[in-house]
């Protein structure tokens, strides 16, 4: 598709290349992000719904997991069908008010599920520091306040993006090497002076995931600091085993984001499909994998799904 790059002219229509160079492995690379959203869409739904409809599981725990479980379906459906779109139709046209809207929603959920995983952090924390006082602490009402201010947190830190992005005039290309809409990826394009949309996504970043990382990694300190003075050792392993599925999901939230940051600053020689498909990664495997990694390593979750599956016959 050759770029129009007139003068004065501002681009309204844009076209995602899926990733540029593996144009002709494009229907083979479909095969795992298919079979990813397929895992994620049933995974996160059974999850949802076996926490909804099975009152032993409305434990402040589960209903954070829930939460989570409605922001990955989100975040799947958002970047997922679109890929898709492009490697089997090479329906990769999108209009400006589109794409600024997809990476919205990308952007916004994804600092939901940062925003989730620190209050799951504090949900052990209390359950484990405080056990006799964690449903007097983490009511229900209060579970639904910080499920309110998590998403008005990420709305309201993602929001002034739409305006920073519709200021520009983009006239230098819309030919975007992706297989979706990102804000600098879609900035750079623009023929404006972008340094304020540089510093404020940077702003998002420090305030939202890494000041959220900071605080996950105090609470853990805090819970092995409380774990290691408990008396018996099978209190600590039992201690321990009920945030062992959180920190796994916390691994594979941060992990590939933290190794793709580190690709696209110190990788300049790697090439741009490997930088590519290593973002989409970070929006692959955290969906797919997240119900998966609960529902093998929690009791209660396990049971409830291997019930609803082979219900005993009478």
């Amino acid at each position: 598709m050759t770029a129009l790059n007139h003068t004065g002219v501002s681009h309204t229509v844009f076209y995602l290349l899926g990733i540029p160079g593996l144009e002709d492995q494009h229907l083979w690379i479909s095969i795992p992000f298919f079979i990813s959203y397929v895992t994620a869409l049933l995974g996160n739904s059974l999850l949802i719904f076996i926490i909804l409809t099975r009152r032993s599981l409305h434990e402040p725990m589960f209903l954070f997991l829930c939460m989570l479980a409605g922001a990955d379906l989100v975040l799947s459906t958002c970047t997922v069908p679109q890929a898709l779109a492009i490697f089997w139709f090479r329906a990769g046209e999108i209009s400006l008010d589109r794409c600024i809207t997809q990476l919205f929603f990308i952007h916004s959920t994804f600092i939901s599920e940062s925003g989730l995983l620190l209050v799951m952090a504090f949900d052990r924390y209390v359950a484990i520091c405080y056990p006799l006082r964690y449903t007097t602490i983490l009511t229900h009402t209060l579970i639904g306040k910080i499920g309110v201010t998590i998403v008005l947190r990420s709305y309201c830190a993602i929001f002034p993006i739409i305006f920073l992005l519709k200021r520009l005039t983009f006239c230098r290309s819309n030919v975007l090497p992706h297989t979706g809409c990102e804000h600098i990826g879609l900035a750079k394009y623009a023929c404006n002076d972008i340094r304020v949309n540089i510093w404020y996504g940077l702003f998002v970043i420090v305030s939202t995931l890494l000041l959220d990382i900071l605080l996950i990694f105090v609470s853990y300190m805090l819970i092995l600091r409380a774990v290691f003075h408990m008396p018996s050792q099978d209190a600590r392993h039992k201690a321990l085993n009920t945030c062992g599925s959180h920190v796994s999901v916390i691994i594979l939230f941060y992990g590939p984001g933290f190794f793709t940051t580190l690709t696209q600053r110190f990788g300049r020689h790697i090439p741009a499909h490997i930088h590519i498909l290593m973002a989409n990664v970070c929006v692959l495997a955290p969906p797919m994998l997240n119900p998966i990694i609960y529902g093998i390593r929690t009791k209660a979750i396990r049971e409830q799904v291997a019930h609803l599956l082979f219900p005993k016959q009478k």
